[in-house]
């Protein structure tokens, strides 16, 4: 049974940060790229940062260069560090596994809120 398990979400006020964990379980966890997302109400998930198996990493535009994606396979944990935020950072942060045969797992998400 595959787990995936946000935690670290929180109110943080405007240019505050917050470290985003989310603990894996069932999964060969070195193996999959994993990724985080997130929805705000009322939007779409959105894509947010990819790190690769390999240990790529790839972000979108609107958290490049204040976020960092991290994975540390001894203990099945994936992590995204999150520096200056704003308020429209505010959203659900949602983690997902890839695994090599393409399927995919979701966790049921952390709330992120960001005061102005």
């Amino acid at each position: 049974q595959v787990r995936l398990v946000e935690s670290g979400g929180g109110l943080v006020q405007t240019g505050g940060s917050l470290r985003l964990s989310c603990a894996a379980s069932g999964i060969i966890f070195s193996e999959n790229h994993m990724a985080w997302y997130r929805q705000a109400p009322g939007k779409e998930r959105d894509w947010v940062a990819t790190i690769q198996r390999d240990g790529r990493t790839f972000y979108d535009q609107s958290v490049k260069g204040r976020t960092s994606i991290s994975r540390d396979n001894a203990k099945n944990t994936l992590l995204l560090q999150m520096s200056r935020l704003k308020p429209e950072d505010t959203a659900v942060y949602y983690c997902r596994a890839q695994t090599v045969d393409n399927t995919f797992y979701w966790g049921q998400g952390t709330q992120v809120t960001v005061s102005s």
